[in-house]
């Protein structure tokens, strides 16, 4: 898919961080560090933490993310894109959150995504979720419309709308939207 000019100049700040546009190691370092929080709700696990600073990614910040966001049916862990945590960063901010990202699905083995698809509806055979490039989500103090709808104006990757059963799905595919 061929970007216009203007359409990458919308996208603005949030795009160049989602992007990691080539920066100068002096402009790296002048960047302020990207926090995330999460809760899984599955495994009652809770994790907050700098996943990058100095100009860098945190190497053990990322393992830490990797662990939360597992598939906690088989326990596999998968690494998990930067640029999924650098949209879910910048959403946080947008919605202006003061609350962890509640996990309904990080990483998803084949043998999980191949049980969920005979088990529920809209459940994508070639799921980014087997490989670490989607999460669904929702915020506790964020009405799930708002969420969906600051996910929508960043215009990065796919959002999904589930408001029956209360998340939404982000991914760092195309940009494209649903409801299921």
């Amino acid at each position: 898919m061929q970007t216009s000019r203007r359409q990458f100049l919308q996208w603005g700040l949030t795009s160049t961080l989602l992007l990691q546009a080539p920066l100068s190691l002096a402009e790296k370092l002048k960047q302020p560090p990207r926090h995330i929080a999460f809760d899984n709700l599955h495994t009652g696990e809770k994790l907050e933490l700098t996943y990058w600073e100095n100009g860098f990614y945190q190497t053990d910040a990322l393992k830490q993310l990797n662990y939360i966001l597992r598939d906690h049916r088989t326990d596999e862990q998968m690494p998990i894109d930067r640029h999924l945590i650098d949209l879910l960063n910048v959403l946080h901010t947008k919605v202006a959150s003061n609350s962890p990202f509640q996990i309904i699905s990080g990483y998803r083995s084949s043998q999980t995504n191949s049980m969920l698809r005979k088990t529920s509806d809209g459940v994508a055979k070639k799921s980014l979720h087997m490989v670490g490039k989607a999460i669904d989500v929702r915020l506790a103090d964020v009405d799930l419309a708002q969420l969906r709808q600051a996910a929508l104006e960043l215009n990065v990757g796919g959002v999904g709308y589930y408001p029956k059963s209360n998340f939404i799905h982000l991914d760092t595919g195309r940009p494209r939207h649903w409801q299921g």
